[in-house]
């Protein structure tokens, strides 16, 4: 899996290079034996982005995309998206969101919710339906959010000391912790949406379709 999320992102124009970020000595292996590029990092991370500031801060880069390895069917189109972001002078953080106008999956707590302003700058995430709809006659958009993240490298090892934010704590949500510290996170719609691998049933189903 994580071999296939590799050369789909080898497919972004966008990447000047691909780096594998692990802890796991068979994801290093597996990595290396296909001519691969991979960092080893430390196995006491929390999440995903303290270990992609890691990995960062020994390459040579002003900013970095955060792949996660359990999207094989990421759309290299996704990953350039993202990167058309970094193109705004007052970027500093930036990520995917993709119109929803599915109840069932808006209604879904694992499927994080966003909410943002005219200039596609995100208000809010929420693991709720956002907005509330009180007036049945407003026609407002949702969005669902996707979870890939682009950052400038001095963003990312700031946001990577911030401590846990009382949002953050409500929610599970990381990227409230961001928002609470007044960084601005960039948006920009997708049409793609891949499929995550993050359980065994799901790999089933998947070789069932």
């Amino acid at each position: 899996m994580i071999r296939r999320v590799y050369e789909q992102a080898t497919k972004a124009v966008s990447l000047s290079d691909i780096v594998v970020a692990t802890d796991d000595q068979r994801i290093y292996d597996e990595i290396v034996s296909f001519g691969g590029r991979v960092i080893m990092t430390s196995p006491h991370h929390l999440n995903g982005t303290e270990r992609c500031a890691e990995a960062a801060a020994a390459l040579n880069a002003d900013a970095v995309i955060n792949i996660q390895g359990d999207e094989p069917f990421i759309y290299p189109e996704q990953i350039d998206t993202l990167a058309s972001l970094f193109q705004y002078p007052d970027f500093q953080i930036g990520t995917l969101i993709k119109v929803c106008n599915d109840q069932g999956l808006l209604d879904e707590p694992s499927v994080v919710k966003v909410t943002v302003n005219k200039d596609l700058e995100a208000l809010y995430f929420s693991r709720s339906v956002i907005p509330y709809l009180k007036n049945t006659d407003a026609k407002p958009t949702y969005y669902k959010h996707m979870g890939i993240y682009g950052y400038t490298i001095d963003v990312l090892q700031k946001i990577v000391k911030l401590p846990p934010s009382p949002l953050e704590l409500a929610e599970s949500l990381e990227q409230l912790r961001w928002l609470e510290n007044g960084y601005m996170i960039r948006t920009a719609i997708t049409e793609y949406e891949s499929i995550s691998i993050d359980v065994p049933e799901d790999l089933q189903r998947v070789i069932i379709s």
